[in-house]
């Protein structure tokens, strides 16, 4: 099973690998064997990231990267295989949402929300699956979406439609780039204690809401492993276009 399982020839790009999730993933990911580039807009948290994963023995590079910003996908990516080799796994993971009601998101929250979460990692996708055909390289994106990209709360509109777009977007780009020994996964995380929000959860509004989720808890960034491992790994190497969830039975409700 450890084989089946195995990233050890990975070179992994994580998108928002500064923080969070995207952090915790390059972490369990370098710790199994992966080379991991790690991507942000902002580098200071990445080198420190990298420094930590090369201490260990991983291999890390830190690489700046807006994936809002369409015209610096490709320059990114060249930094990127400069530095480990040609990307083979890519984990769409960074993102941003912005609370308000539906009512009072303006025009910069809605573009802000959407190029970030969805135009970002759709053009980043097809880039690099463009550089993959090219080289004949069989490839594995895994687009980070969320349970609010298959259900809804208040709030957080253009999150959930960008979300839902990512859904569908993994079904399109998988259909397209089977052929090509490509495969494009969705992660849908639930409700994850990160240090963004964490003193949400102590809050009546978090408690209540830890409250409808059936496992009574929120997740830990640590419950995502096994999912990113077995998405990142030949593990999963006849699912694509598949929606994997761990949300601790949220949506459920």
């Amino acid at each position: 099973m450890s084989d089946l399982f195995d990233v050890s020839k990975e070179i992994i790009l994580v998108t928002g690998a500064s923080q969070g999730l995207g952090r915790q993933f390059a972490r369990v990911l370098a710790a199994h064997g992966a080379a991991v580039v790690l991507a942000a807009r902002q580098t200071a948290k990445l080198k420190s990231l990298a420094e930590e994963i090369n201490a260990k023995g991983g291999r890390a590079a830190a690489v700046q990267m807006d994936v809002a910003d369409i015209s610096g996908i490709a320059k990114a990516l060249d930094t990127a295989e400069a530095a480990l080799g040609p990307v083979s796994v890519l984990i769409n993971n960074a993102g941003i949402a912005i609370e308000k009601l539906a009512t009072e998101q303006t025009e910069a929250d809605w573009d802000a929300v959407v190029n970030a979460n969805l135009k970002g990692a759709y053009f980043l996708a097809t880039e690099l699956s463009r550089r993959m055909i090219l080289r004949k390289q069989p490839g594995n994106i895994i687009n980070v979406a969320s349970v609010l990209g298959q259900g809804v709360l208040k709030s957080v509109s253009p999150y959930a439609i960008s979300k839902a777009g990512m859904i569908q977007g993994t079904k399109a780009m998988a259909l397209e780039l089977a052929g090509n020994n490509i495969r494009v996964n969705a992660l849908a995380p639930g409700y994850i204690d990160t240090e963004m929000n964490h003193d949400f959860w102590s809050t009546p509004a978090g408690e209540r809401l830890a409250k409808r989720i059936p496992q009574r808890r929120v997740g830990a960034e640590t419950d995502l492993d096994g999912a990113i491992m077995l998405l990142a790994s030949n593990a999963s190497r006849y699912m694509t276009g598949t929606v994997v969830t761990v949300d601790g039975g949220f949506l459920l409700n």
